[in-house]
């Protein structure tokens, strides 16, 4: 092990729709941008503060095709990735940087009844979305036992 680290993880909403990139072998990459805030009160002024910040998120293959179908601007998300920071030259010869988030694992946090459907059919958005587990009639442990407000 090297003894570091690079992972960031995020949870914001999209500035825009996913701009998709093709390639000739057959990949792909989508870029959008989404912002995550960050508020305090100003002990001064009581007033609350709110800040965006705006991050440039990455995302490859399979997974840009994915966010493509299903991410509308505006939708909540949670980002796994790395930064990467890629070295490119303006139109006058200036180096200019960029830092990226190179996602690795993402999950959709947009409730479907709050998403717009863009591309699929309802059946699709269902099926995504679908609960974990429901509960069953009668399959209580004793009958005797009274139902407990504990979270596990």
């Amino acid at each position: 092990m090297s003894g570091t680290l690079n992972k960031v993880m995020l949870i914001g909403h999209t500035g825009d729709e996913v701009k998709m990139h093709y390639f000739e072998g057959g990949g792909c990459i989508g870029r959008f941008p989404l912002a995550t805030n960050d508020s305090y009160v100003n002990k001064t002024t009581g007033e609350r503060v709110t800040s965006t910040e705006w991050h440039n998120i990455v995302v490859r293959n399979k997974a840009a095709e994915i966010c493509e179908k299903y991410l509308n601007k505006g939708d909540k998300i949670y980002i796994e990735g790395r930064l990467k920071t890629r070295k490119w030259q303006d139109e006058q010869g200036k180096d200019r940087y960029s830092t990226e988030i190179q996602c690795t694992d993402f999950t959709f946090l947009t409730p479907k009844n709050e998403a717009q459907s863009v591309g699929g059919t309802p059946q699709q958005a269902t099926n995504m979305n679908a609960p974990v587990a429901t509960p069953q009639q009668g399959s209580s442990s004793t009958p005797d036992m009274e139902e407990d407000d504990l979270p596990f």
